[in-house]
């Protein structure tokens, strides 16, 4: 006598060898059958296996996400520079330093207009506007004539701002425009800097045009080397630190 015991069945099925041939013949069947099918399991698993393994070595290979605000600075001046602040920049690379800024704004101090980093002269280097700094010298049309050779802002103690913008006009003829603000405080991250008339400097003229003007920027990052702002209409600034 022999015992068989049918898998996921719980029974248990008793044969006599010799004497039931018809048994013996449909459980040989059945176990050729389930022999027949378990190659075929065995082959769908492995080519899942297969499937999954691309991507975790994908994943993998991911590299690790820059934090450090030393590595930020660093990212943001290497995407801005050569770039004549901004102009030479597809809309993609403008909205790339507009994520990086964005995560450096996370480790801004408290109170940043309070903070003594933000005297001192300072290079404009980007402004995601490119007529904002400037204004007409720095349009489209404008720059047809007039290349910038600087643009750079003096923080004063206690609360005078100067703006100067260098150029040349059809490449041989150097000018400046100039204007020097008073700088007020509106709360901990906004400042308001009302400028008087512009001063314009061109070869041996020098005169004063226009009238009043004013702008408003949200300090949104400084440290020794950069500063951040933007400007209530969205546009993103970064001046660097001139060297002494």
């Amino acid at each position: 006598m022999a015992t068989y015991v049918v898998a996921g069945t719980g029974t248990t099925a008793t044969a006599l060898i010799g004497n039931n041939r018809r048994r013996s013949s449909s459980t040989a069947q059945w176990i050729s059958h389930l022999a027949l099918n378990f190659p075929q399991n065995r082959s769908y698993r492995r080519r899942t296996s297969k499937t999954f393994s691309p991507i975790y070595a994908s994943v993998s290979a991911s590299p690790a996400p820059v934090t450090k605000p030393d590595d930020l600075v660093g990212a943001i001046l290497s995407k801005v520079m050569q770039t004549d602040r901004g102009v030479l920049l597809t809309r993609d690379e403008h909205k790339s330093v507009a994520e990086v800024v964005q995560e450096l704004q996370r480790f801004c101090v408290d109170e940043p207009v309070k903070c003594p980093l933000i005297f001192g002269e300072w290079d404009v280097v980007y402004c995601s506007n490119p007529t904002s700094p400037g204004g007409g010298y720095r349009s489209a049309f404008g720059r047809l004539f007039f290349k910038t050779n600087e643009m750079i802002q003096v923080v004063e103690a206690p609360d005078i701002v100067r703006n100067r913008v260098s150029f040349s006009l059809f490449g041989f003829l150097d000018g400046e425009v100039s204007l020097k603000g008073k700088l007020n405080v509106l709360d901990e991250k906004w400042i308001q800097v009302v400028f008087e008339p512009p001063e314009l400097k061109v070869g041996g003229l020098d005169f004063q045009y226009g009238g009043e003007s004013e702008v408003k920027l949200e300090i949104t990052y400084i440290d020794e080397k950069i500063r951040l702002g933007k400007g209530s209409r969205g546009s993103l600034f970064v001046f660097q630190r001139r060297k002494p």
